[in-house]
């Protein structure tokens, strides 16, 4: 458990630098959209530590795919689960999210979709890697029996 807390840790830290940088990237953008045109020293320190915070949940959150006795589904699940509530008051916290049943609900649900999506994305490039690897060892065991 010590080496998962620390790889969660390790991971988190490494994400938290990069969340600011985002933060500002999508300060700049709403500026030049004219969506935002000043932000109060309290908005900007909110987002900073806010985003920090959240990149390094996201980030080390990942860890929990190394717990070998932990069923995907149930890693999926707590990984899931943890990033919604962290992104949910993150925006919540920054008001990028207003306070109420249907933005809440219009969230939760662009959320799951973007899980999904996500999830299936990877599903299928893991599942063709797999194919690729097997077909590969096929073709290595057919060579070897073929010299016997």
């Amino acid at each position: 458990m010590k080496k998962i807390v620390l790889e969660f840790l390790r991971r988190g830290l490494i994400a938290s630098g990069i969340g600011p940088i985002v933060l500002a990237i999508v300060y700049l953008i709403l500026q030049q959209t004219s969506a935002v045109e000043t932000l109060s020293v309290n908005q900007v320190c909110i987002g900073i530590f806010s985003i920090t915070a959240l990149a390094f949940i996201a980030g080390g959150m990942n860890a929990i795919y190394q717990i070998e006795r932990l069923p995907l589904m149930m890693a999926i699940s707590i990984h899931g689960g943890v990033l919604y509530i962290g992104y949910l008051g993150t925006y919540l916290l920054n008001d990028w999210l207003d306070f109420g049943i249907i933005p809440i609900v219009v969230f939760t649900a662009i959320f799951v979709v973007g899980y999904v999506v996500i999830w299936a994305i990877v599903y299928s490039i893991i599942k063709r890697n797999a194919a690729k690897l097997n077909k590969m060892l096929k073709q290595k065991q057919q060579s070897a029996k073929d010299v016997l």
